[in-house]
């Protein structure tokens, strides 16, 4: 198990690797951030000056280089647009982000779970029918398209939430349940096609016809052996929560990471774009190694000796 573990830790600074390289000359191509910081009347010794303080003036590989050594010690550089290291200004907005993305999970598991059970047990009945039409149509619509929604009800006619912010309970329930719905609706599908499999099975047959409780053959048989493509779907959502909270945070005004990548992409910002890339592409790789590990404790017969 340990060199399985170490295995994988060591692919992952190859993944990793290869984020901050296609970060680093992909945000690039968004043009020259020294332009948005000065004012258009700003004279071409200003312009050369600023360009020198950031380093931008060395060519394109020594700026490489020098960002790949930098990495190496954990460095991640000085905002273009805050002036104040990277990694302490990604900090601070990292538990509004966990704490949406918490959420928004946990709401979806909530309704999922007992969505996708119900469904295969009731397959092809009218409650069956009504909860895919559910599904669909949470799989179906945008994150930002119910948000917006979301706001011109509850919190515009209904004046039930905020419009937007960060700081209470009631300004979390719209931008969780917004951002939860996509993967509710996922993850009630995929458990329901599975438990329907995997209930006309011959084991689970033959648990009925030896006077196995009916609770009992669901969570205890049936349940269990169809939860492993669920949690692969799981856990990859969680860092898909974390990316995918990037238009929630933007639409709910919501201070997290998410927001802050899209204020960086728009301000150019470039050790603060890489250092956000960065950290989701180190959530979905230890995400990945965590669901592995979990497979062992769901499915005793899976070993990765």
């Amino acid at each position: 198990m340990l060199k399985y573990i170490l295995k994988r830790l060591f692919y992952a600074v190859f993944v990793l690797f290869g984020a901050a390289t296609l970060v680093f000359f992909l945000a690039r191509l968004t043009g020259d951030p020294i332009s948005i910081m000065l004012p258009p009347d700003a004279s071409q010794e200003q312009v050369d000056q600023m360009t020198a303080f950031f380093g931008l003036d060395k060519p394109l590989l020594e700026q490489y280089w020098i960002y790949l050594g930098n990495l190496l010690r954990l460095d991640f550089g000085t905002s273009l647009r805050y002036f104040q290291p990277v990694f302490g200004l990604i900090m601070e907005r990292i538990p509004a982000t966990l704490q949406l993305a918490g959420a928004a999970m946990l709401f979806a598991l909530i309704i999922a779970i007992p969505a996708g059970i119900i469904a295969a047990l009731k397959r092809n009945t009218i409650v069956d029918q009504g909860i895919m039409v559910f599904i669909v149509m949470g799989q179906a619509m945008p994150v930002f398209w119910i948000g917006i929604l979301m706001i011109m009800f509850f919190s515009v006619q209904l004046r039930w939430f905020p419009t937007g912010g960060y700081g209470t309970f009631r300004h979390l329930v719209l931008p969780a349940i917004a951002l939860g719905m996509h993967y509710l609706a996922l993850t009630a599908r995929l458990l329901r096609s599975s438990l329907i499999e995997v209930m006309n099975t011959d084991y689970i047959r033959t648990a009925r016809a030896k006077g196995v409780l009916p609770r009992r053959v669901i969570t205890r048989h049936a349940l269990q052996n169809s939860m492993l493509p669920t949690v692969t779907v799981i856990g990859l959502q969680i860092g898909g929560l974390l990316g995918g909270s990037v238009v929630t945070e933007t639409v709910f005004a919501w201070p997290g990471v998410g927001q802050l990548l899209i204020q960086s992409i728009n301000a150019r910002d470039f050790p603060m774009i890489q250092a956000c890339i960065i950290l989701l592409s180190a959530v979905f790789v230890l995400v990945n190694l965590v669901v592995d590990i979990l497979y062992m404790f769901i499915d005793p017969r899976i070993s990765y000796k």
